[in-house]
Order: structure tokens, then C-alpha cells, then sequence
């Protein structure tokens, strides 16, 4: 979510003349194995950031002094070389833009580079393929048909039903993926292409059901240019913010087409890692059978929001209607003529609250701190559009590239692209945000203004993207309770500490999610998951992403502390985008190849 750093061209030879002499002269350092020079080549505030193909991990480097760090310890192995600029430069407010090709020893990547006054500012280098192991696409593509004649040769779809039956019990899957919700999909799809052996586990009773148990009104928030899937697109026809069952069917859809090993109504109830083997032992409960898997690797992709966050409020226990989490929250057919409270103001709560006053529900939303809401169409039209629209498909930037333009930002100066978007939107909206205010809720913008994009990866939470519910709010539709604190669940409602009450048949406590790392604790050990840490958020020293400043997001898709264990997700744009770069660590591994990581995260939080 991002304003695009491209800018059209000017002077057109002269800058690729600018940059064909700069990846000139920094290939030659680097084939030297002159870190120093190399690292001269930055600007005193730049940045590079690698995606797997110099570091074996998912890493920014700040400023020359951490880049020639990183060079002289990986630039022996790497052995990176045929720089090459793809397509025309651009050069526009002093910045030198173009897209680059390269190699090291062992793969093929690309990246975005920019200069400024002939040295590097931003410096994105991401790993596409690795050699010998590329994906069979377009002429490596199957032939599928396979002509002649041999007698008891077996169709594709017998060879796939032998594969499906083996897997798990003739054989071992190499990489074991625990959810399979859009991430795990998506991963297991990259890894399909690589013919990684895998198995998704999920939980629910067929592929996309995550998506089809929640609430009815809930559809993506995200646009559809944003959320496609790798290697299969959504129709041209498809909506652009899509209904929970039509995701829940092209996930299950998607799963067949890939030919994806996916076992339903399967449950993990342990793991243990053996460092000696360098193995799991996972045991999974398969629709009443118990299997005992030996993957290598394991990944966990139950979802970036983790386990849901259940307050603990004085008295919940004695409640005599029926209260729940949001997560669990089956819609609102039943609560017609009720009185409901929902206790939270993000996403969830909002989307909820809709829905439950749409089915004649009274509702009251109770906001305990403030939230940053931003509507659906300016987030479109002023966050998204450059990037993420049919605009940007008509001037060139289909999703592959946009992912790629997004993800050269570095985190530590994203804010700054962010702030003037939100401040085009609150100019631009004025009079729903102070409607909005009026009616008693509290606004916030990010905690540096930067708004929403800045909080989800800072935190994952504490925003709305308003698709109406807010109107209902500023009309009284909604009820609202901000500013009181809860002191207690009574017998028949929720008491405030201003001696108010408010009667409930139903409480939602819509209340968030813990790190990712709970699941850890849960199947494997709680020593594990303060092993690894806290998962998600950049350190920025902002609530609920306390420092340090660590540059990435914590633990994900990226080697952790604990071996061979990994998480997986974020929304249809990071599971889309990151599962490439996670597929290629994994295969890698699979190969037998050297993947010295540099930089491996340090643990500053244990996320409990």
C-alpha cells in the first residue's frame, strides 16, 4: 500500500548510462571481492535489501557499514556477477531508477535499484530461480501426453492417486506445512513446482473453510489486483473485493488444479525436533487415524494473527448469555431483536457490528482505544491505485511488478511515503472524520501519522477499513461506548467503571490475536517458541511493536532460531509474494546446496 517510486522517463540514455556504468563498476568490486569499494558505492543513508540470493535470508542492510559487513562475509560463496539492466531507466526529481538481472553461483534473481548523485539510495536484490532446479514453466512446461506405447503404464491421474496414497506413509514429505488457509496453499504450490515433497495439514473439513465458517457478511478489504494467487489469477470478472465463499471456493478449486497434498480434518497434537537427524516427529490425528509424520522442515502457517487474544475481564464467568470470540462468531441470523455488545473497534468488530445491526440486532460497539479508520475508496484511489489497480495494469504494473516495486520501499523510510497519503485522505475526508468524532469515536492516524499499512506491519492491528459500518456509527445505527474502561462481565451484560451497564444476550469479544509463535508453544514446546520469539512487527518502537529496531519482519518466512522451523502467512499479497522466497530457502535445503545464513534475527522478545 504505497505511493509507486516510478516516475516516467527523461533523458533516457542518460540514465541507463548512468546505471550501466555504476553496476559496472560494482560488479567489478564484487567479483574482486572488495567489500570496501563495494560498500562506497552507497550513499551514507541507503539501503539494501535482500530477498535470499546474497544473505540466505530476508534482510536490510543500512548505510555502507552494515553493507560491507554483509559482503565480506558472504561474497566468497555467493559469487554474484552478470549485472544487467532490464528494460529503459527512468530518471525524474534527482533519482535514477531501473530494474536489474544477476546471478550468484547457485540461482538467478532481479531487483530494483535506484541512485542518487551516481550512488546507491535503495537497492533491492531478489533470488527467481535456482539453477538446475527451475520451475517447469512455459517451454519446460509438461508435455502431459506422453506418446508410444508401454504396456502397464499408469495415467497421470493413477501416477497422482499413488503419489496421494504413498506420501505420509511409503514415503516422507521433506517440508510438513501446519494450516492450510491461503498461505499454506500458496506455499505448498511453490513448492509443488520445485517437486518438494509436501503435505498441508488443516484442520477443517475441506480447503477455504476458514474463510466459509466465519461471519456471512465478511468479504476481503483488500482489491482483487492486490490478492491473486501464484501462477493462477482470478477471472477478469471477478469482484474486486471478494465475498468469504467465493475465496473459500477458489481456495478449494486451487488445491485440485495444483494437485496440492492437502488432508483435511487433520490436526496436529505434537512435534519434536531431533538435531541430530536434523527431523521432525509430527503426530497428526487424519480424520480419526493417527499418523506420525517425519518432515524435515516445518512450517506454520496458522495464520499472521496467531491465536485469538480472549480478554481476561472480571466476571466472564457468570455470564448467562452466550459470549464468544470474534474468530468463532457464526453471524448474526440469530440475534435478531437481541441486545449485543462487541467489544472492539478494528476490522472484525466493525464488520460484525454491520452485520449484526443489519439483521435487526440491537448492537452497541464498546471502542477501548483509538483506531485508525480509512475508507475503502480513497484507500483505493490515493494508497492503492498506482500500484494495485486496473490504472496501474494499464500502464504497465501488472501484480508481479507492483510486489516487486512494494517490496524495494525499505521499512525504516516507508513512513515517509505513507504520511502524505493519509494526509491527501484526511484532507479529502474532513467530514466523515469529523462526523465520525462527533458521534464519540476516537480517531488515531498511526502513531507518526503514517496510517494503515504502517500499523499492519508494525502490529497487525488497531485499524478499519470502512466499507459502511462507519456511517452506521455516525448515525446512531450502531451504538458506541468509548473512553469508559470495562470493570466487570455481569450476570446479564458489561458494567463500565463510570457505574453504567449495558445489557447483553450476546457479547463478542473482538478483541485481536497473539503472535504466531502460541502455535509453537501449543505444538511443540513453550521452550521453542521463546526460542524463536515474538513473530510479526518491525521493532519500530511503536505501541505494541516495542524495539529494537530490527528492520524485517520478526521470524517470517525467513530462517528462525529454532532449525528447520518456519512461519508462513500475512494477507493474499505477502502469502503470495514471501511463499516464492520461502519455497526457494526450502528447495534449496532439499538439494543439498550451502545456505549459510547471514544475519540470523536475534530473539528480543519472547511474544507471550
Amino acid at each position: 500500500m504505497s505511493e509507486t517510486l516510478e516516475r516516467p522517463a527523461t533523458v533516457e540514455s542518460d540514465a541507463r548510462g548512468t546505471v550501466t556504468a555504476w553496476l559496472a563498476a560494482f560488479e567489478t568490486a564484487l567479483a574482486k571481492g572488495d567489500a570496501e569499494a563495494a560498500a562506497a558505492m552507497f550513499a551514507p543513508v541507503s539501503f539494501w535489501r535482500d530477498l535470499v540470493t546474497f544473505t540466505w535470508n530476508i534482510r536490510t542492510m543500512e548505510g555502507p557499514g552494515e553493507v560491507r559487513d554483509m559482503l565480506r562475509a558472504v561474497l566468497a560463496d555467493v559469487q554474484p556477477g552478470h549485472f544487467a539492466v532490464a528494460g529503459e531507466p527512468s530518471e525524474a526529481g534527482g533519482v535514477t531508477e531501473a530494474w536489474i538481472t544477476f546471478e550468484t553461483a547457485v540461482a538467478r534473481g532481479n531487483g530494483l535499484l535506484r541512485l542518487k548523485d551516481g550512488k546507491a539510495w535503495t537497492l533491492l536484490t531478489a533470488m527467481t530461480e535456482l539453477k538446475g532446479f527451475e520451475e517447469p514453466l512455459a517451454d519446460r512446461r509438461p508435455m502431459g501426453a506422453e506418446h508410444g506405447s508401454e504396456a502397464g503404464r499408469k495415467s497421470w491421474l493413477e501416477k497422482r492417486q499413488q503419489e496421494a496414497a504413498d506420501l505420509g506413509y511409503a514415503t516422507q514429505p521433506y517440508v510438513l506445512i501446519v494450516g492450510g488457509g491461503q498461505g499454506g496453499i500458496a506455499l505448498g504450490a511453490r513448492l509443488r513446482q520445485l517437486g518438494v515433497p509436501t503435505i498441508i495439514v488443516e484442520r477443517n473439513d475441506r480447503p477455504g473453510d476458514s474463510w466459509r465458517k466465519r461471519y456471512k457478511s465478511l468479504c476481503l478489504h483488500d482489491p482483487v489486483w492486490y490478492d491473486h494467487l501464484p501462477y493462477l489469477e482470478f477471472p477478469k470478472n471477478w469482484p474486486v473485493f471478494a465475498p468469504k465463499d467465493k475465496i473459500g471456493d477458489w481456495l478449494e478449486m486451487y488445491t485440485k488444479i495444483m494437485e496440492l497434498n492437502y488432508w483435511s480434518r487433520t490436526t496436529c497434537k505434537s512435534a519434536s525436533f531431533d538435531e541430530t537427524k536434523g527431523e521432525w516427529t509430527v503426530v497428526v490425528d487424519r480424520d480419526g487415524e493417527e499418523v506420525t509424520l517425519h518432515p524435515k522442515q516445518l512450517v506454520l502457517a496458522t495464520g499472521m494473527s496467531g491465536k485469538p487474544n480472549l480478554p481476561t475481564i472480571k466476571g466472564m464467568e457468570r455470564f448467562k448469555g452466550e459470549h464468544h470470540h470474534s474468530s468463532q462468531h457464526p453471524g448474526p441470523d440469530a440475534w435478531k431483536g437481541k441486545k449485543v455488545v462487541v467489544i472492539g473497534s478494528n476490522n472484525s468488530a466493525h464488520d460484525i457490528s454491520a452485520s449484526l445491526y443489519e439483521a435487526g440486532a440491537d448492537v452497541t460497539m464498546v471502542q477501548r482505544s483509538t483506531t485508525h479508520i480509512v475508507k475503502s475508496d480513497s484507500l483505493m484511489e490515493h494508497g492503492l491505485g498506482s500500484l494495485y489497480s486496473e490504472r496501474a495494469v494499464a500502464s504497465g504494473i501488472d501484480t508481479a511488478k507492483a510486489d516487486m516495486i512494494f517490496a524495494s520501499l525499505p521499512y525504516r523510510i516507508l513512513h515517509e511515503f505513507q504520511i502524505p497519503i493519509y494526509d491527501k485522505i484526511r484532507e479529502v475526508d474532513a467530514d466523515f472524520y469529523a462526523a465520525l468524532e462527533k458521534a464519540g469515536f476516537m480517531l488515531d492516524y498511526g502513531a507518526d501519522d503514517s496510517g494503515l499499512f504502517m500499523k499492519y506491519l508494525r502490529r497487525g492491528s488497531g485499524y478499519y477499513i470502512d466499507v459502511g459500518a462507519s456511517q452506521l456509527i455516525i448515525d446512531g445505527k450502531i451504538k458506541l461506548k468509548s473512553g469508559v474502561e470495562i470493570e466487570e462481565i455481569t450476570e446479564t451484560g458489561v458494567r463500565f467503571v463510570d457505574g453504567t451497564e449495558l445489557p447483553a444476550d450476546l457479547i463478542v469479544y473482538a478483541t485481536g490475536y497473539g503472535s504466531m509463535n502460541g502455535w509453537a508453544a501449543d505444538l511443540i514446546s513453550q521452550e521453542v517458541a521463546d526460542k524463536v520469539g515474538k513473530v510479526w512487527g518491525l521493532g519500530s518502537d511503536t505501541p505494541k511493536d516495542p524495539g529494537p529496531w530490527e528492520g524485517e519482519q520478526r521470524n517470517m518466512w525467513k530462517p528462525t532460531q529454532q532449525p528447520n522451523l518456519w512461519f508462513h502467512g500475512g494477507n493474499l499479497h505477502q502469502s503470495r509474494h514471501y511463499s516464492l522466497y520461502l519455497a526457494l530457502q526450502l528447495k534449496a535445503r532439499e538439494a543439498g546446496l550451502a545456505t549459510q545464513v547471514y544475519g540470523l534475527q536475534d530473539v528480543h522478545h519472547s511474544g507471550r
